[in-house]
């Protein structure tokens, strides 16, 4: 989330006129984040959030987003609910970009997630895993392996000033993850992007999941190697074997994890912050400085890589 379009008052009123939506009151642009613009919408009735679709969104994958949405909504998953406009639409256009609204989430986001509530985001990462398999929708992860060489040699061609070290080190992790990553392990439709900003808490139980536009069909493993690098890690840096725990302990509450996944976890954990890392890094050097974002720390996350290359299998985590 962040703020790349600028919108005046008028303008959110007028496109407010579209719906069935009366007594608008005020809006405020939301920073946090890096992929769309979002607003806060207050009206006397209800709140919502726009958002604005930016550069890294394919229009052509908004319908997925948006059935995405809808579906778990109707499967009661405390997520945002798309709203349909007075021509039953729910993709709609603002300044010539696509944009959305969608229900307002109640509770709030922690910077510093706790070892308990680690154990609830297992759970309702579960719970999403176990209703999205039954989902007959589907879209590729474009940023998942395939893409993660591509990413890099992009960045080393422009000549960057990115340590030699580093660039030496990152070639040959990325040689290693070609060269282990798992062919077939159960998947269906993931979040992919399960950060603290992306979850919210009431009363230290996760009362709802925010911005789903990196969802996309991927190993339901991969996802808790992205919470791991996430949540798992204290002061961004030190890993923490409590909170993984939980973590696990949460999740395998309400879905087992096989043999399989468990052995390739480690693998998956420095796939994750590879792909973290690479965005990052390419976030880092491009995002336009005249919007209002937050840009984050992308070696961050080359430590992590660091931290799961030295993991040989799934029970190190808890030693």
């Amino acid at each position: 989330m962040a703020v790349y379009t600028k919108l005046a008052h008028q303008e959110v009123e007028q496109f407010l006129e579209q719906y069935n939506i009366n007594n608008f009151k005020d809006y405020k642009g939301i920073t946090e984040g890096v992929e769309n613009t979002n607003y806060f919408i207050n009206t006397l009735e209800q709140d919502y959030i726009l958002t604005i679709y930016e550069k890294r969104v394919d229009e052509n994958d908004l319908p997925f987003f948006i059935n995405l949405l809808s579906n778990l909504s109707e499967n009661k998953f405390p997520c945002p609910k798309p709203i349909a406009n007075k021509n039953n639409e729910k993709i709609n256009k603002i300044k010539n970009k696509n944009a959305a609204l969608v229900t307002f989430l109640h509770g709030q986001s922690k910077n510093k997630i706790t070892s308990e509530e680690c154990f609830e985001i297992g759970k309702i990462t579960a719970q999403l895993h176990e209703i999205t398999k039954k989902f007959n929708i589907s879209r590729k992860n474009n940023l998942s392996i395939e893409s993660w060489q591509n990413i890099f040699e992009k960045i080393v061609k422009q000549k960057i000033d990115l340590d030699e070290t580093i660039i030496k080190k990152t070639k040959s992790y990325l040689n290693f993850l070609k060269d282990k990553w798992p062919k077939n392990l159960p998947q269906g439709i993931i979040h992919a992007d399960l950060f603290p900003d992306n979850i919210f808490f009431t009363k230290n139980k996760v009362s709802g999941i925010i911005d789903f536009y990196f969802a996309c069909n991927d190993f339901f493993a991969y996802e808790i190697a992205i919470c791991i690098n996430s949540i798992c890690f204290d002061n961004n840096s030190t890993f923490n074997m409590t909170k993984a725990k939980n973590l696990i302990d949460g999740y395998s509450s309400i879905r087992t994890l096989g043999e399989e996944e468990k052995k390739f976890l480690p693998i998956l954990s420095m796939g994750a912050a590879m792909r973290f890392f690479l965005t990052r890094l390419h976030d880092f050097y491009h995002t336009d400085n005249k919007a209002e974002v937050k840009i984050k720390d992308p070696f961050e996350y080359f430590k992590k890589i660091e931290f799961h290359s030295t993991i040989k299998n799934f029970n190190e985590y808890f030693i």
